[in-house]
C-alpha cells in the first residue's frame, strides 16, 4: 500500500515526449518540469502536482489504493482542461509498477500504459505508452526522469 512513498518530496523532472504521440518515428522533444508529491491515507493515496514552465501548463495526479483488489488507480488532470482523465489501474511487482487503461488521443481510441521503474534507486523513471491495437504493440511516447531536490 505504500508503493508511492518514494515519490514524496520535490523533484526536478527531465521530460522527453514525441512530437506525435501515435508515431513511433516521430522526433523527441525535451523540456523541464518540477513535481511536488505528498502521501495521504497512511500510504493508500498519493498526490502530486507538476509544472512544465516552458510549456505553460501543469497537471496533477491522484493515486488511490484499492485495498480489496490490492491495486492502484491513477487519475491525471491537466490544468488546461480541469477534467480527470480515465484511470490507469495496476500494481507494483519487484519495484516496477505497471498501470493500464482505456482513453482517447486525437479522437482515436488508445490503450494507455504507465510504467514506474527505478523507485528504489533514488532516480525514479515514469514512461507512457499508447497502443492502437489493444495492447498487441506499444509506442513509448513520453518519459520522465526524476531527480530529488535537496
Amino acid at each position: 500500500m505504500n508503493d508511492f512513498d518514494f515519490l514524496v518530496g520535490t523533484w526536478d523532472v527531465a521530460n522527453r515526449w514525441r512530437a506525435d504521440f501515435l508515431d513511433p518515428d516521430s522526433a523527441w522533444e525535451e523540456f523541464p518540469a518540477v513535481s511536488r508529491a505528498s502521501r495521504h491515507f497512511d500510504g493508500g493515496a498519493s498526490f502530486d502536482e507538476i509544472d512544465f514552465p516552458t510549456k505553460g501548463f501543469g497537471g496533477l495526479t491522484l493515486r488511490l489504493f484499492d485495498r480489496e483488489r490490492e491495486q492502484w488507480s491513477l487519475y491525471w488532470s491537466s490544468r488546461r482542461t480541469g477534467v480527470l482523465f480515465p484511470p490507469v489501474v495496476g500494481r507494483f511487482d519487484d519495484g516496477r509498477g505497471v498501470f493500464e487503461g482505456e482513453d482517447t488521443h486525437d479522437g482515436k481510441a488508445v490503450r494507455v500504459r504507465f510504467v514506474w521503474s527505478g523507485t528504489a534507486s533514488g532516480s525514479p523513471r515514469w514512461e507512457q505508452f499508447f497502443s492502437l491495437d489493444e495492447g498487441a504493440s506499444w509506442i513509448c511516447n513520453w518519459t520522465m526522469d526524476f531527480t530529488r531536490r535537496p
